[in-house]
């Protein structure tokens, strides 16, 4: 099967969309996976000025590349965190920004069902994000947080991200949740849980990245194929996990990214300890036939090598494919022939 490669634009909003798209094009991908920041997409623009959407088309097309999906992430975060503070204000754009922290809530409810809206004008289905979570913070579980506080959790998610998932019901576009730490779903059963809480909401799927699974120990191939229904994207990021020494651990100090005391880093696809192989193998059995999506962090290497270098390595395991039938059908053939 045939699926795109495309480039996740987050880490290069720094840089104008135009000259992303020229990038991505010389390194060899088939399109982008365009990141709601900077200017590379703005929804409020999308919405206002149908000339917006088709420049973008008209670049994107200049450069001969695609678009199968965009991204939401730092606007969705905002939906259900609990506390909203600095950090926010930070990711967030200016206009939606409050001294309320529930009005920051709201208005990033109202951003992300417009995004939806917005990726329809585009024609794309899919739009990838975050969740955010007000019970993340209770992840260490001390002090105590009982079951009714996790209860309450999910059903906050529920009753802010329903209203959500219903305009992207009426555009035609899904959503897919990045299984991240601090989102409403981080890992294996938190995935179920999420899924349950929404009542398995066709509209809501999931953005595999195995860079976020592999250092919480977690089976990144047998993830693809326990959620093989409402796996809508996928991210190829990798990480390095560098733990027992006795000094490394695993939710890494408060320290920088890069710096060699963590136990663990995001580093260039295709240089990390995700076995990728595994990945795509897995892929192939669920019939995954979207786009492949390079989201390229690593502290200790220049980007535009990773993105290049990654892009290649890709394409190799993406070149894997099913095979026709099995291998030892021939066996079968000629004992009937002989017979």
């Amino acid at each position: 099967m045939t699926r795109p490669i495309t480039l996740f634009t987050g880490q290069w909003t720094d840089l104008p969309f135009e000259e992303v798209c020229r990038l991505a094009a010389r390194w060899g991908y088939d399109g982008l996976e365009i990141a709601c920041g900077g200017d590379h997409f703005e929804v409020d623009r999308a919405l206002a000025d149908p000339a917006y959407v088709r420049a973008k088309r008209d670049v994107l097309e200049e450069h001969g590349l695609g678009v199968w999906a965009i991204s939401n992430h730092l606007v969705g975060q905002a939906v259900c965190d609990h506390p909203i503070d600095e950090r926010h204000r930070a990711i967030l754009p200016a206009r939606l920004w409050d001294a309320d922290p529930e009005q920051v809530r709201r208005n990033a409810a109202r951003e992300m069902a417009d995004t939806a809206r917005a990726a329809g004008l585009l024609g794309v289905d899919t739009v990838v994000g975050f969740t955010g979570s007000s019970i993340w913070h209770t992840v260490a579980m001390f002090p105590p947080a009982g079951a009714a506080m996790i209860d309450a959790g999910y059903r906050d998610f529920a009753d802010r991200w329903n209203p959500i998932l219903d305009v992207f019901e009426e555009q035609g576009v899904r959503f897919a949740l990045e299984v991240h730490p601090s989102e409403i779903a981080y890992d294996y059963w938190t995935t179920h849980r999420t899924l349950e809480a929404i009542g398995h909401r066709r509209s809501f799927g999931l953005n595999w990245d195995p860079s976020h699974m592999v250092w919480q120990d977690l089976d990144p191939a047998g993830f693809i194929l326990e959620f093989a229904e409402r796996i809508y994207h996928v991210d190829c990021k990798d990480t390095r996990v560098r733990v027992g020494d006795g000094r490394r651990g695993r939710l890494s100090s408060h320290l920088p990214w890069g710096d060699p005391r963590r136990g663990w880093d995001f580093v260039s696809t295709g240089r990390g300890d995700v076995h990728w192989e595994d990945c795509f193998r897995a892929l192939n059995t669920i019939d995954y036939g979207g786009p492949v999506s390079i989201e390229w962090e690593d502290a200790g290497m220049d980007r535009r090598d990773g993105a290049a270098e990654a892009v290649a390595f890709i394409r190799g395991l993406a070149a894997i494919r099913p095979p026709a039938a099995a291998f030892d059908a021939v066996f079968t053939s000629t004992a009937g022939l002989e017979g």
